[in-house]
């Protein structure tokens, strides 16, 4: 198959290099000084014990190069989702969204309509470690994908496969809008909370009040999904907290990383969609309110 990403970073490039890896046809829209160690050196991948492979990849800093694609990877930050869907290739009619939070799928439809969106679930650890590199810890990561409405499709069926076979898990599931909540649940208490605290996975998971503070943030999203129409699992507050407790205790979110390094994050797209969908339904969400209120201020400094 022939893939395009647009943005060559974590997971679009450790995605991408597994595909190309894999005899698939895959080309990376990428920039500055990453472009170039792309186009002169190659994408290099490092695992958690610094082993290095590194692979000739397709780079261009001109959307129109990337041709005609079988599927694109949309693998940018949601701040990043306008100039990304313009920068898409010509034609583009299976694109499939990862970005964290609930948001990215229907703005893409926006402007492409849904039967061009392919929702989905990314679950991988992987970031940018430098121009040409990326460096990938723990699993393969895996991608979960569906159509707007769940339906079975040959494309879906491709994809899977085409990504199956380069070693990335994929699951049909059996409601993306359900995974892509489930999800939302975990990553933007987490990442609010954490950013506030200025601590990790273990401090937040072991003391009491940070502890039941990231349960009461969970369930204002649970019953902010149920109010929107998704059918979450009726366990899901404590299931997610169970994976907290299975996650490296110094791990953080690229929220908070990106919040105490003073650079754009996705705070809006993670908390603030939690405060802004609470107003839209008439849920209250007084924790994700003060959390996001706490990390507007600290943005704005």
């Amino acid at each position: 198959m022939k893939f395009a990403i647009i943005g060559a970073g974590g997971l679009g490039g450790f995605f991408g290099a597994r595909l190309a890896a894999a005899g698939h046809d895959v080309s990376f829209l990428a920039r500055g000084e990453h472009l170039t160690a792309l186009r002169e050196r190659g994408l290099t991948v490092l695992d958690a014990q610094g082993a290095a492979s590194t692979l000739p990849v397709h780079a261009t800093g001109d959307p129109a190069e990337l041709g005609t694609a079988d599927a694109v990877l949309l693998a940018v930050k949601t701040f990043q989702l306008a100039d990304a869907v313009a920068a898409l290739p010509a034609g583009a009619n299976a694109v499939i969204t990862v970005q964290n939070g609930v948001d990215a799928p229907a703005e893409v439809a926006r402007t492409l309509g849904k039967d061009a969106v392919l929702p989905g679930v990314a679950k991988v650890i992987a970031a940018l470690a430098g121009p040409g590199t990326i460096r990938h810890v723990g699993a393969a990561g895996s991608l979960d994908i569906a159509e707007w409405d769940n339906r079975p499709s040959e494309r879906v069926e491709r994809i899977r496969a085409a990504f199956g076979a380069a070693g990335i898990a994929t699951t049909p599931p059996a409601d993306i809008w359900a995974e892509l909540w489930a999800k939302f649940l975990f990553i933007a208490p987490v990442g609010g909370l954490g950013a506030v605290a200025g601590a990790p996975f273990g401090e937040l998971r072991t003391h009491p009040e940070t502890r039941r503070t990231l349960q009461a943030a969970m369930a204002e999203i649970e019953r902010l999904a149920r109010a929107s129409g998704v059918d979450l699992p009726a366990d899901v507050v404590a299931a997610t907290m169970a994976f907290v407790d299975r996650q490296p205790a110094e791990g953080t979110t690229s929220l908070q990383r990106d919040i105490a390094a003073g650079r754009p994050s996705e705070l809006d797209a993670w908390t603030g969609s939690v405060v802004r969908l609470g107003r839209e339904n008439g849920v209250p969400t007084p924790v994700n309110d003060v959390l996001h209120a706490v990390l507007r201020l600290r943005e704005g400094r």
